[in-house]
Protein backbone atom coordinates (compact mmCIF):
# COMPACT_ATOMS: atom_id res chain seq x y z
CA UNK A 1 0.00 0.00 0.00
CA UNK A 2 1.29 3.55 -0.89
CA UNK A 3 1.57 5.61 2.32
CA UNK A 4 -0.07 9.03 1.20
CA UNK A 5 0.07 12.22 3.18
CA UNK A 6 -1.05 15.79 2.45
CA UNK A 7 -0.04 19.17 3.91
CA UNK A 8 -3.75 20.05 5.79
CA UNK A 9 -3.30 23.58 5.24
CA UNK A 10 -3.47 23.72 1.61
CA UNK A 11 -6.69 21.87 1.64
CA UNK A 12 -9.06 23.12 4.49
CA UNK A 13 -8.50 25.71 7.01
CA UNK A 14 -10.95 23.81 9.51
CA UNK A 15 -8.52 21.01 10.21
CA UNK A 16 -5.61 23.28 11.16
CA UNK A 17 -4.81 21.57 14.60
CA UNK A 18 -3.45 18.83 12.77
CA UNK A 19 -0.40 18.34 10.22
CA UNK A 20 -1.65 15.87 7.42
CA UNK A 21 -4.43 14.31 5.71
CA UNK A 22 -3.63 10.69 5.00
CA UNK A 23 -4.91 9.46 1.92
CA UNK A 24 -3.63 5.35 2.09
CA UNK A 25 -6.24 2.88 2.73
CA UNK A 26 -5.15 1.30 5.91
CA UNK A 27 -4.95 -2.71 6.25
CA UNK A 28 -4.68 -5.23 8.45
CA UNK A 29 -0.53 -5.33 8.14
CA UNK A 30 -0.29 -2.59 10.82
CA UNK A 31 1.82 -4.51 12.91
CA UNK A 32 6.03 -4.32 12.72
CA UNK A 33 6.00 -6.88 15.36
CA UNK A 34 7.86 -9.42 12.95
CA UNK A 35 10.89 -7.00 13.05
CA UNK A 36 11.53 -8.14 16.56
CA UNK A 37 14.54 -9.60 16.94
CA UNK A 38 14.84 -13.50 18.15
CA UNK A 39 16.15 -13.15 21.41
CA UNK A 40 17.62 -16.07 22.03
CA UNK A 41 21.36 -14.93 21.15
CA UNK A 42 22.68 -13.19 24.01
CA UNK A 43 25.22 -10.89 21.80
CA UNK A 44 22.04 -8.80 21.38
CA UNK A 45 22.65 -5.56 23.05
CA UNK A 46 20.09 -3.61 25.25
CA UNK A 47 19.94 -0.52 22.49
CA UNK A 48 19.46 -2.55 19.70
CA UNK A 49 15.86 -4.08 21.40
CA UNK A 50 14.66 -0.40 22.16
CA UNK A 51 15.47 0.69 19.04
CA UNK A 52 12.56 -1.87 17.39
CA UNK A 53 10.29 -1.97 20.23
CA UNK A 54 10.56 1.82 19.50
CA UNK A 55 10.03 1.82 15.81
CA UNK A 56 7.02 -0.71 16.41
CA UNK A 57 5.58 1.90 18.35
CA UNK A 58 6.28 4.78 15.96
CA UNK A 59 4.71 2.45 13.39
CA UNK A 60 1.48 1.30 15.32
CA UNK A 61 0.82 5.24 16.18
CA UNK A 62 1.60 5.76 11.93
CA UNK A 63 -1.03 3.62 11.51
CA UNK A 64 -3.37 4.49 14.19
CA UNK A 65 -3.09 8.50 12.68
CA UNK A 66 -3.91 7.27 9.28
CA UNK A 67 -7.01 5.27 10.08
CA UNK A 68 -8.24 8.70 11.33
CA UNK A 69 -7.09 11.02 9.28
CA UNK A 70 -8.86 8.94 6.45
CA UNK A 71 -12.28 8.40 8.16
CA UNK A 72 -11.94 12.46 7.97
CA UNK A 73 -10.67 12.62 4.64
CA UNK A 74 -14.13 10.61 3.42
CA UNK A 75 -16.43 12.33 5.26
CA UNK A 76 -14.94 15.75 3.16
CA UNK A 77 -14.65 13.91 0.05
CA UNK A 78 -18.27 12.46 0.04
CA UNK A 79 -19.60 15.97 0.90
CA UNK A 80 -18.17 17.65 -2.04
CA UNK A 81 -19.81 14.76 -3.92
CA UNK A 82 -23.47 15.03 -1.89
CA UNK A 83 -23.69 19.32 -2.16
CA UNK A 84 -22.84 18.71 -5.91
CA UNK A 85 -19.20 20.73 -6.40
CA UNK A 86 -18.10 18.17 -8.02
CA UNK A 87 -20.13 16.24 -10.53
CA UNK A 88 -19.51 12.64 -11.52
CA UNK A 89 -18.48 10.59 -14.60
CA UNK A 90 -18.00 7.03 -15.19
CA UNK A 91 -15.17 6.27 -17.28
CA UNK A 92 -17.00 5.94 -20.63
CA UNK A 93 -19.03 9.57 -19.90
CA UNK A 94 -15.80 11.09 -19.36
CA UNK A 95 -14.16 9.02 -22.57
CA UNK A 96 -16.76 10.66 -24.54
CA UNK A 97 -17.01 14.29 -22.93
CA UNK A 98 -12.55 13.72 -23.71
CA UNK A 99 -13.28 12.89 -27.28
CA UNK A 100 -16.69 14.33 -28.86
CA UNK A 101 -16.41 17.35 -26.21
CA UNK A 102 -12.26 18.25 -26.50
CA UNK A 103 -12.67 18.66 -22.06
CA UNK A 104 -9.73 18.52 -20.92
CA UNK A 105 -8.28 15.10 -18.45
CA UNK A 106 -6.20 15.50 -16.24
CA UNK A 107 -4.35 12.84 -15.27
CA UNK A 108 -3.15 13.27 -11.32
CA UNK A 109 -1.72 9.81 -11.19
CA UNK A 110 2.31 8.69 -9.75
CA UNK A 111 4.95 8.41 -12.43
CA UNK A 112 4.95 4.53 -11.92
CA UNK A 113 1.58 3.93 -13.08
CA UNK A 114 1.73 7.12 -15.89
CA UNK A 115 4.37 5.31 -17.40
CA UNK A 116 2.45 2.03 -18.18
CA UNK A 117 -0.05 3.81 -20.23
CA UNK A 118 -2.14 6.84 -20.67
CA UNK A 119 -5.54 8.52 -22.21
CA UNK A 120 -4.60 10.10 -25.47
CA UNK A 121 -4.10 13.83 -24.92
CA UNK A 122 -4.51 13.87 -21.32
CA UNK A 123 -2.62 15.97 -19.30
CA UNK A 124 -0.89 14.62 -16.88
CA UNK A 125 0.20 16.41 -13.36
CA UNK A 126 0.68 13.81 -10.40
CA UNK A 127 -0.67 15.02 -6.98
CA UNK A 128 1.47 12.49 -5.32
CA UNK A 129 4.83 10.74 -6.70
CA UNK A 130 7.45 8.42 -6.09
CA UNK A 131 9.36 9.51 -2.85
CA UNK A 132 12.83 8.17 -4.48
CA UNK A 133 14.61 10.43 -1.52
CA UNK A 134 17.14 7.86 0.73
CA UNK A 135 17.31 10.06 3.81
CA UNK A 136 16.79 8.77 7.53
CA UNK A 137 13.74 10.78 8.00
CA UNK A 138 12.11 8.54 5.04
CA UNK A 139 13.24 5.42 5.95
CA UNK A 140 10.75 4.60 8.43
CA UNK A 141 7.66 5.32 6.10
CA UNK A 142 9.65 3.25 3.37
CA UNK A 143 9.83 0.34 5.79
CA UNK A 144 5.79 0.69 6.98
CA UNK A 145 5.11 0.84 3.09
CA UNK A 146 6.54 -2.08 2.76
CA UNK A 147 5.24 -4.20 5.28
CA UNK A 148 1.79 -2.95 4.92
CA UNK A 149 1.73 -4.40 1.57
CA UNK A 150 4.33 -2.40 -0.82
CA UNK A 151 6.10 -6.12 -1.33
CA UNK A 152 3.00 -7.32 -2.49
CA UNK A 153 1.29 -5.00 -4.48
CA UNK A 154 4.46 -2.95 -5.76
CA UNK A 155 3.07 0.87 -4.84
CA UNK A 156 6.28 2.95 -3.88
CA UNK A 157 6.51 5.53 -1.25
CA UNK A 158 4.46 8.15 -2.53
CA UNK A 159 5.17 11.53 -1.31
CA UNK A 160 2.40 14.68 -2.15
CA UNK A 161 3.73 17.27 -4.61
CA UNK A 162 3.87 20.64 -3.03
CA UNK A 163 3.42 22.39 -6.65
CA UNK A 164 0.73 20.63 -7.68
CA UNK A 165 -1.49 22.76 -7.47
CA UNK A 166 0.20 25.89 -9.46
CA UNK A 167 1.45 23.03 -11.91
CA UNK A 168 -2.47 23.18 -12.64
CA UNK A 169 -3.21 26.97 -12.44
CA UNK A 170 -0.14 27.12 -15.54
CA UNK A 171 -1.92 24.76 -17.42
CA UNK A 172 -5.80 25.82 -16.85
CA UNK A 173 -7.91 29.07 -15.89
CA UNK A 174 -10.38 28.33 -12.60
CA UNK A 175 -13.56 28.55 -15.05
CA UNK A 176 -12.28 25.27 -16.82
CA UNK A 177 -13.99 22.34 -17.17
CA UNK A 178 -11.84 19.82 -15.88
CA UNK A 179 -12.18 16.02 -15.32
CA UNK A 180 -9.85 14.46 -12.88
CA UNK A 181 -9.01 11.21 -12.57
CA UNK A 182 -6.50 8.71 -11.19
CA UNK A 183 -6.28 4.73 -11.52
CA UNK A 184 -8.33 3.62 -8.47
CA UNK A 185 -10.84 7.22 -7.52
CA UNK A 186 -9.20 7.79 -4.54
CA UNK A 187 -6.19 10.20 -5.28
CA UNK A 188 -8.15 12.59 -7.89
CA UNK A 189 -10.93 12.82 -5.25
CA UNK A 190 -8.06 14.35 -2.54
CA UNK A 191 -6.80 16.52 -5.98
CA UNK A 192 -10.65 17.94 -6.66
CA UNK A 193 -10.72 18.99 -3.42
CA UNK A 194 -7.70 20.84 -3.03
CA UNK A 195 -8.80 22.36 -6.61
CA UNK A 196 -12.25 23.30 -5.31
CA UNK A 197 -10.51 24.95 -2.36
CA UNK A 198 -8.42 27.25 -4.90
CA UNK A 199 -11.28 27.99 -6.90
CA UNK A 200 -11.98 25.64 -9.70
CA UNK A 201 -15.90 25.22 -9.49
CA UNK A 202 -16.62 23.30 -12.91
CA UNK A 203 -14.70 19.74 -11.90
CA UNK A 204 -15.77 16.39 -12.78
CA UNK A 205 -14.70 12.91 -10.86
CA UNK A 206 -14.12 9.77 -12.87
CA UNK A 207 -15.82 6.90 -10.83
CA UNK A 208 -13.22 4.37 -10.07
CA UNK A 209 -10.43 5.72 -11.77
CA UNK A 210 -9.26 4.10 -14.96
CA UNK A 211 -9.12 0.75 -13.22
CA UNK A 212 -13.20 1.42 -13.92
CA UNK A 213 -13.06 1.80 -17.70
CA UNK A 214 -13.39 -0.70 -20.22
CA UNK A 215 -11.20 -0.87 -23.39
CA UNK A 216 -13.49 0.78 -25.58
CA UNK A 217 -14.52 4.22 -23.45
CA UNK A 218 -10.91 6.02 -23.50
CA UNK A 219 -8.07 6.15 -26.41
CA UNK A 220 -5.16 4.96 -24.25
CA UNK A 221 -1.37 5.02 -25.50
CA UNK A 222 0.94 3.23 -23.67
CA UNK A 223 2.65 -0.72 -23.44
CA UNK A 224 0.02 -2.46 -21.23
CA UNK A 225 -3.46 -2.04 -20.90
CA UNK A 226 -4.82 0.77 -18.91
CA UNK A 227 -6.51 -1.75 -16.76
CA UNK A 228 -2.72 -2.73 -15.59
CA UNK A 229 -1.15 0.19 -15.07
CA UNK A 230 -2.00 0.20 -11.29
CA UNK A 231 -0.29 -3.31 -10.44
CA UNK A 232 2.64 -4.69 -9.53
CA UNK A 233 4.70 -6.05 -6.80
CA UNK A 234 4.68 -9.91 -6.18
CA UNK A 235 1.03 -10.15 -6.83
CA UNK A 236 1.36 -9.30 -10.30
CA UNK A 237 4.10 -11.73 -10.94
CA UNK A 238 2.12 -14.67 -9.99
CA UNK A 239 -1.10 -13.59 -11.79
CA UNK A 240 -3.03 -12.81 -8.44
CA UNK A 241 -4.39 -9.32 -9.48
CA UNK A 242 -8.26 -9.13 -10.17
CA UNK A 243 -7.10 -7.59 -13.48
CA UNK A 244 -5.53 -10.43 -14.37
CA UNK A 245 -7.81 -13.10 -13.56
CA UNK A 246 -10.02 -11.43 -15.43
CA UNK A 247 -7.89 -11.57 -18.32
CA UNK A 248 -7.58 -15.11 -17.57
CA UNK A 249 -11.25 -15.68 -18.00
CA UNK A 250 -10.61 -14.12 -20.84
CA UNK A 251 -7.59 -15.23 -22.75
CA UNK A 252 -7.87 -19.20 -21.54
CA UNK A 253 -5.05 -21.85 -20.11
CA UNK A 254 -2.55 -20.15 -22.45
CA UNK A 255 -3.15 -17.20 -20.41
CA UNK A 256 -3.29 -18.93 -16.88
CA UNK A 257 -0.11 -21.25 -17.79
CA UNK A 258 2.66 -18.33 -18.13
CA UNK A 259 1.93 -17.17 -14.52
CA UNK A 260 1.57 -20.90 -12.83
CA UNK A 261 4.44 -21.71 -14.08
CA UNK A 262 5.65 -19.06 -12.36
CA UNK A 263 4.06 -19.90 -9.04
CA UNK A 264 5.78 -23.35 -9.39
CA UNK A 265 9.12 -21.58 -10.08
CA UNK A 266 8.93 -19.59 -6.89
CA UNK A 267 8.20 -22.99 -4.92
CA UNK A 268 11.47 -24.21 -6.69
CA UNK A 269 13.38 -21.81 -5.64
CA UNK A 270 12.32 -21.36 -1.98
CA UNK A 271 12.71 -25.35 -1.72
CA UNK A 272 16.44 -24.80 -3.28
CA UNK A 273 16.80 -22.39 -1.06
CA UNK A 274 16.06 -24.17 2.43
CA UNK A 275 17.85 -27.11 1.21
CA UNK A 276 20.94 -25.07 0.76
CA UNK A 277 20.33 -23.52 3.94
CA UNK A 278 20.20 -26.15 5.66
CA UNK A 279 23.52 -27.77 4.39
CA UNK A 280 25.36 -24.31 5.01
CA UNK A 281 23.89 -24.82 8.57
CA UNK A 282 25.63 -28.45 8.72
CA UNK A 283 28.83 -27.32 7.07
CA UNK A 284 29.59 -24.34 9.43
CA UNK A 285 28.22 -26.73 12.35
CA UNK A 286 31.43 -29.14 11.44
CA UNK A 287 33.89 -26.38 10.55
CA UNK A 288 33.29 -25.77 14.73
CA UNK A 289 33.29 -29.33 15.98
CA UNK A 290 36.68 -29.68 14.47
Amino acid sequence: MEALSLPINTLTNSYSTANYISLRATNTYASLSFLQLNPSSTARSLSLKKSVIRVQAESEDYELKQMRDMAAARKRWEALIRDGKVKVLTPREAGYAVQLSNKPLLDVRPSNEHKKAWVKASTWIPIFDVDDKLDFGTIPKNITNFVMGGWWSGMPTLSYDSQFLGKVQEKFPKDSELIVACQKGLRSLAACELLYNAGYTNLFWVQGGFEAAEDEDLIVEGPVPLKFAGIGGVSEFLGWTDQQRAAAAKEGWGYRLVFSARLVGVFLVADALYIGAQQLGRYLQDIRTH
